[in-house]
């Protein structure tokens, strides 16, 4: 019911007499305007299910959790970021008392943290460079990892990443969409290559992103 009153609210906002973009209490959806988008409108009202659900097959971009538009009450600014641990959600703040809701990966067991920080970067098909105490760490188990691997769909990183200040986490996508929904990462927020294809269009350098318990 929640999700319901949540899309009813949004088509509200789509109305000719809406607020115009810019103004107070208003927050707009890239999706909703871009030709380009893998999934638009009709798939949020649909609550995340594409409309050939049907007969669409599994792959490798899709999440087992659909996005959704959520009633969200807590006073937070529009276009905040907040991840939820305990729930592996990641919520992207709409205002108007709603947000964008995803499934997400959280970090495993020892490797879990919270904190806020902003978005300091952006990249499209990212590189990925793991870090020298990861590569030892998985060296120990017998796997051996590269020093540094250029983007493309073998890679970790996925579609997109969102890096988080000068820290070494970040918000990406994932080639293990089976891991959505689960404590699977060493710490970054995984999502699907699709989902944070869309949370990527609709945000900006700067970005506030709280991650809690």
């Amino acid at each position: 019911m929640k999700t319901i009153i949540a899309a009813l609210i949004a088509t509200a906002l789509l109305a000719p007499s809406a607020k115009a973009a810019g103004e107070s209490g208003s927050f707009e959806v890239a999706s909703l305007q871009s030709s380009t988008e893998k999934t638009g409108w009709l798939q949020v009202l649909s609550q995340g299910k594409p409309a050939k659900a049907k007969t669409a097959k599994k792959n490798i971009n899709q999440s087992p959790i659909a996005r959704e538009l959520v009633a969200f009450g807590e006073n937070v600014a529009p276009g905040t970021i907040i991840v939820d641990n305990s729930d592996r959600r990641l919520y992207h703040v709409l205002g108007n008392g709603i947000a964008m809701q995803y499934g997400v990966s959280v970090g495993r067991e020892g490797f879990i943290w919270t904190g806020t920080n902003t978005v300091s970067r952006k990249a499209e098909w990212p590189s990925w460079n793991p870090p020298a105490e990861m590569r030892a760490r998985e060296a120990r188990k017998g796997h051996i990892l590269p020093v540094s691997m250029k983007g493309g769909i073998e890679n970790p990183l996925g579609a997109r990443a969102m890096y988080l200040g000068s820290t070494i986490y970040r918000i990406h996508g994932t080639n293990q969409p089976s891991s959505i929904g689960k404590a699977m990462s060493s710490g970054c927020i995984r999502m699907a290559n699709e989902d944070v294809e869309h949370l990527y269009a609709n945000v900006t350098i700067g970005t506030k992103v709280i991650v809690r318990d």
